[in-house]
């Protein structure tokens, strides 16, 4: 019974590598084209929501969102999901239709065809490295002046620990939305963790729950009111993990 159980997972894995870099080659032409300037960044986020859609359909994923607050398209935003799966980044896109640039850890570009474009898209982070850091913080600055949202993970990484419910967050979230008095939008990913972790010989296909909470405004917040700001977000997260944790012990 084991032994079929860990076909499934390597079958199953490789399904979801094979997707992810042979659905770039076919379209590899139009993405050149669309990463090579920022005036057709917005052409590419429509080609990255489709890419996502496929990956989560193909590995039987369903989502299912709720939204507390709806986003507006004529405003700015920083995202500020948890982490806790590769599947993330699929999931951020697919529910999220305004153009938003991710700050990704600059590992993700080491994988074959799927890093080419996620470097010329993303704004990497190499966070073991100050100048890397400051850099990412200059560059999401232009960014936001651009117009674009920008989708930041404050944990900063994914728990190596898989008991680990949230990880401490960063402050450079917090920071840039107090800089350009833009509100912070806190969002919930319930299951990415259970149907695709980082554990290789774990998930499955199933629903993907993702609840956007009501934007935090940071409007007159100065740099002093930073810890204040992560806190709240990190609570709202938190606590609604936990609850959810809390209803399936109950619900078992």
């Amino acid at each position: 019974m084991k032994f079929f159980k860990y076909l499934f997972y390597i079958v199953w894995r490789s399904w979801f590598l094979g997707w992810v870099i042979l659905t770039m080659i076919p379209i590899f032409p139009v993405l050149i084209i669309v990463t090579s300037s920022e005036k057709l960044y917005p052409a590419f986020f429509k080609i990255a929501r489709a890419w996502a859609n496929t990956i989560l359909f193909v590995m039987g994923f369903k989502i299912e969102l709720k939204e507390d607050q709806v986003l507006e398209k004529d405003k700015s935003f920083i995202f500020c999901p948890n982490h806790t799966s590769m599947i993330d980044i699929m999931v951020m896109l697919s529910v999220t239709k305004n153009p938003f640039v991710f700050v990704g850890k600059i590992e993700l570009a080491k994988i074959p065809i799927f890093g080419y474009f996620y470097k010329r898209s993303c704004i990497l982070v190499d966070r073991s490295n100050s100048s890397s850091r400051k850099a990412v913080f200059d560059e999401v600055r232009r960014r936001l002046s651009n117009g674009l949202d920008v989708c930041i993970f404050p944990e900063g990484l994914v728990p190596d620990d898989e008991s680990v419910v949230l990880s401490e967050f960063k402050n450079g979230a917090f920071k840039l939305a107090i800089e350009h008095q833009i509100p912070i939008v806190p969002m919930t990913f319930y299951d990415c963790k259970k149907r695709f972790s980082y554990t290789f010989f774990s998930g499955g296909p199933g629903k993907l729950r993702v609840k956007i909470h009501h934007f935090i405004s940071t409007e007159g917040f100065t740099l002093k009111d930073t810890n204040a700001l992560k806190k709240k977000t990190y609570n709202l997260i938190y606590n609604e993990l936990i609850s959810d944790l809390n209803n399936k012990e109950i619900h078992t």
